[in-house]
């Protein structure tokens, strides 16, 4: 029958679907376990303890870690690591693990404050981004060109309940394109530019935009293998930023979308990612 795999995610989207459907190729039984139904906590949690390894896709990093570390503990095989997880859900401590293990990121400042956030705007100058430390999909990331409208961006981040909501980062703006490198194991198996679409300057793969597959660079590479080397081998979606002084990685996902790379690049990566995980349970 092969190696079980559980897809532990909170819905079936394009890339689990593809997973699924060639998981007998590489002798690979995968299946969608729903990540609300786990019931995490008992050693022998019916969902997952016939599974041999849980590839957690689930949308919501806070979810996925959570699952991550208490299978793990549990002596599960889980890709990505719980630790590879918890660093990418949050973007402060993504940047500080990197910039500590010397792989190049944007300048930037922790927000926490009105006041934290006048010093951030002196000291990078305007145009600057605004977002989030927990988040994705480009959600609430906000570009301030002008000190009138910064002021009243924040304004609403004052109003919002919680304090992990209202801890931002503040970063220079580097333009309206970004690079997917989409890394499974330690290689990177495609890579892709996006441009912003329309009048939606951000640069991400969830918003739709304009995408073309790119050459690999060995200055690219050198950035992804340091990022591979902090957070260990595994599946993710690496964003850089091309700026004058070189590469810089903006954001790591431990569950990336590859639709829009895979279409522009040729390259089957569902079969790349089934490959790895077929390997690491050998």
């Amino acid at each position: 029958m092969g190696n079980r795999v559980a897809v532990v995610a909170d819905r079936i989207g394009w890339e689990e679907r593809r997973l699924i459907e060639i998981g007998a190729e590489f002798g690979l039984r995968i299946d969608w376990v729903n990540d609300e139904s786990l019931c995490a906590g008992h050693r022998d949690a019916e969902p997952v303890k016939d599974y041999d390894a849980l590839l957690v896709r689930s949308r919501s990093y806070t979810r996925g870690g959570l699952i991550a570390t208490l299978a793990e503990a549990d002596g599960l095989r889980v890709l990505n690591s719980a630790a590879a997880i918890h660093a990418c859900e949050n973007k402060l401590v993504l940047r500080a693990v990197l910039r500590e293990a010397g792989v190049p990121v944007p300048d930037f400042r922790l927000v926490l404050s009105r006041k934290d956030y006048e010093k951030a705007l002196d000291g990078i100058g305007l145009p600057v981004v605004l977002k989030p430390v927990y988040g994705g999909m480009g959600k609430r990331v906000t570009l301030v060109r002008d000190s009138d409208l910064a002021h009243s961006v924040y304004d609403y981040v004052e109003d919002l309940g919680h304090a992990f909501e209202q801890a931002c980062l503040v970063e220079p703006y580097l333009g309206g394109g970004s690079i997917r490198c989409l890394v499974v194991g330690r290689e990177i198996v495609a890579a892709a530019e996006f441009e912003s679409a329309g009048t939606d300057w951000r640069s991400n793969a969830a918003l739709g935009n304009q995408t073309r597959a790119m050459a690999l660079d060995p200055d690219v590479q050198k950035v992804v293998d340091g990022v591979v080397d902090r957070l260990g081998s595994g599946i993710y979606g690496v964003d850089l930023f091309k700026t004058p002084s070189g590469y810089l990685v903006n954001e790591v996902n431990h569950a990336p979308a590859w639709r829009g790379v895979a279409s522009a690049t040729g390259v089957d990566v569902a079969s790349a990612v089934a490959r790895y995980v077929q390997e690491t349970l050998e």
